[in-house]
């Protein structure tokens, strides 16, 4: 049985390997001359990469009470921006300048965080980064114990 059938439109198709066509082109080698006479050594070895050495008594890592610290220093902070804003906020007849003050500090805490985030290495500044980038919580937090105390008249206005 043939392998296509009669009046089938697809048909075997073989390559043709003609290279008479194109003939090759000879080109005569050029001497290559050294500026400089060849020295005793040539190529000296690539000096090996020397991985940095651990130095005794620095750490790799942040203790817990060193990121405790670092995390309560910064929402501290935090909380007093956004006790500030709140109130500033609260007070304000126009409510423009206040929102677009804390939407600002929520990118400038975030861009911030994540830049310190990006040195390596460095485990204190790790954990600035992680407080900075839950900063505008302690501060949410804040505002939320202020408006707490205006709605329950906690305080005279």
């Amino acid at each position: 049985m043939p392998e296509h059938a009669v009046g089938e439109p697809t048909g075997n198709w073989t390559p043709l390997f003609d290279t008479d066509a194109i003939a090759a082109q000879s080109a005569e080698a050029q001497p290559i001359t050294a500026t400089e006479p060849p020295g005793d050594t040539p190529s000296e070895p690539i000096p090996a990469f020397a991985p940095p050495e651990v130095v005794p008594g620095t750490y790799t890592y942040v203790k817990r009470w060193t990121f405790v610290l670092v995390v309560a220093g910064v929402w501290i902070v935090g909380a007093g921006i956004g006790v500030a804003l709140y109130e500033w906020w609260f007070s304000s007849v126009d409510k423009t300048a206040p929102v677009f003050v804390v939407f600002v500090y929520v990118v400038v805490c975030t861009v911030v965080s994540l830049l310190i985030a990006m040195i390596v290495n460095k485990p204190l500044l790790a954990a600035l980064a992680v407080a900075l980038m839950s900063a505008p919580l302690a501060s949410t937090a804040a505002a939320g114990v202020l408006y707490g105390a205006y709605v329950f008249d906690w305080f005279g206005r």
